[in-house]
């Protein structure tokens, strides 16, 4: 909502979520933190009203909310108006969380797998912002995970050591999933100069397009998220 960060206009979210549907759309992300739990509430909303074979559903247990997971993992559930997570990620994977994410004591990983067996859970994955080492660290504790998602766009590819991770990743055949295609929107308009460039190549291409492009053109790499909070976004 205009003003309002942590409040989602469910009206508009069902409209988007309808149309992303309709155009073919069928993986929706979310987490337990995103805008103080309104993403998690408005999207169970909006897909609610859809059979729940029609689509993949991923949400986020993040360490830093300092909540017992069983907690919630119900609550998630709740909000979300489902039975059952088609993939469930520990959030954010950094040098900040490993200890937490890896700490026997708070057993995440036994839970989810406990939820798998359970039927709760379809797959289980991470997301990370870490550096290769912490990744490279995370993996040799333990390397079943069913996906990964990186932030991961051609100018990451080696600002961030994108590459990196993916080397990592692709070493321990774990599917890569992408975040931040477009790095906050900030590919998605060049500088004059650079989009001229582009355009002798690919004349008919959109500066998102080229963007997309790297991403599809990169071995492993099996969903593309990409952020969308409006309808022109979308289309």
């Amino acid at each position: 909502l205009p003003g309002e960060p942590h409040h989602i206009d469910t009206v508009q979210a069902r409209r988007i979520v309808d149309e992303a549907i309709a155009q073919g759309i069928n993986y929706f992300d979310t987490a337990y933190t995103y805008q103080q739990g309104d993403s998690e509430r408005a999207l169970g909303d909006a897909l609610s009203r859809h059979p729940r074979d029609s689509f993949f559903l991923a949400t986020k247990f993040y360490a830093a909310a300092k909540k017992d997971i069983a907690s919630v993992f119900e609550e998630q559930l709740r909000r979300l108006k489902t039975d059952y997570f088609d993939f469930y990620l520990l959030h954010s994977l950094d040098e900040n969380y490993i200890q937490d994410y890896t700490d026997p004591q708070k057993d995440y990983l036994g839970f989810l797998l406990r939820q798998k067996e359970a039927g709760k859970i379809r797959h289980i994955g991470f997301s990370s912002h870490g550096s290769p080492e912490t990744l490279e660290k995370f993996l040799n504790w333990y390397d079943g995970f069913d996906m990964a998602l990186i932030q991961l766009n051609y100018l990451d590819w080696t600002l961030l050591d994108g590459k990196g991770q993916y080397d990592i990743l692709t070493k321990h055949h774990i599917p890569i999933w992408v975040m931040e295609p477009l790095r906050g929107g900030r590919l998605a308009r060049l500088s004059d100069g650079d989009a001229a460039r582009l355009a002798v190549l690919r004349p008919e291409e959109s500066m998102p397009g080229w963007a997309f492009r790297f991403l599809q053109s990169v071995p492993g790499v099996t969903v593309i998220l990409s952020g969308m909070s409006s309808q022109a976004q979308l289309e």
